[in-house]
């Protein structure tokens, strides 16, 4: 039977690798890693990226079993408890703190493109409130002037297929059934989306591009000007 893995395996591994003499093939084998990112951690390529998380603290590990190992550089080392696991059932998608400050956009854009959804599938789609929908939907939203609407797929606030399966659901609820013959309309609207969504998203592309672009020319020239000023000095 596989061995559970420490509940951050990567922080622990970092512990590991800083506090312990044990072997990277032990840390990597306890950790379920690779052998080479133990080793980058080692080598300081890695380990700053994580804080290090003590699994004796944790109770997944303890001293004696280290000891052991350090003794033994063909010890493997055993769990003491494994980690609980906890699943998400209830409440909204967890959504991180980077692209939170996007729902506004992603809802202002569902609403625009599809009003007959509801309040509980937006939410369910984007992972916010009914009240911060309802907000954007009236127009009574505090930062409503700012709010720009954008694709929630390109936002990274939910997948094709989940925004796909509830509009299709919306069709289904609507009566609407394209059958490729008597009703070409829908199957021109959607061209029309698919080609709006296309374009949404190349000239964000291109926006980032233009953007890493000018930063790099500015850090050359930032660069050239200190040289050329070092050489006159």
């Amino acid at each position: 039977m596989t061995q559970p893995t420490p509940l951050m395996p990567h922080a622990t591994a970092s512990w590991l690798v800083d506090t312990t003499a044990l072997t990277f093939e032990q840390i990597a084998d306890f950790c379920g890693l690779h052998i080479l990112e133990v080793q980058a951690m080692a080598d300081d390529l890695a380990s700053s990226k994580y804080t290090g998380r003590d699994p004796v603290r944790a109770g997944e590990l303890t001293m004696a079993e280290i000891e052991r190992g350090q003794a033994d550089p063909n010890y493997r080392l055993n769990m003491h408890k494994a980690p609980v696991t906890v699943s998400r059932t209830k409440g909204p998608r967890y959504t991180p703190v980077s692209k939170r400050q996007d729902k506004p956009d992603g809802i202002a854009w569902i609403l625009r493109h599809y009003p007959d959804m509801s309040d509980a599938q937006v939410g369910k789609l984007i992972g916010t409130t009914r009240t911060t929908i309802a907000a954007i939907r009236d127009r009574s939203h505090w930062n409503i002037a700012n709010i720009q609407a954008k694709d929630p797929v390109t936002l990274g606030l939910c997948s094709q297929r989940e925004l796909d399966a509830i509009v299709a659901r919306l069709a289904k609820k609507a009566g609407v059934v394209d059958d490729g013959a008597d009703d070409t309309r829908l199957g021109d609207d959607r061209v029309a989306l698919i080609e709006e969504l296309r374009a949404e998203r190349d000239a964000t592309h291109k926006a980032a591009n233009d953007a890493a672009q000018e930063a790099e020319a500015a850090a050359w020239l930032l660069a050239k000007r200190t040289a050329e000023a070092e050489g006159q000095s």
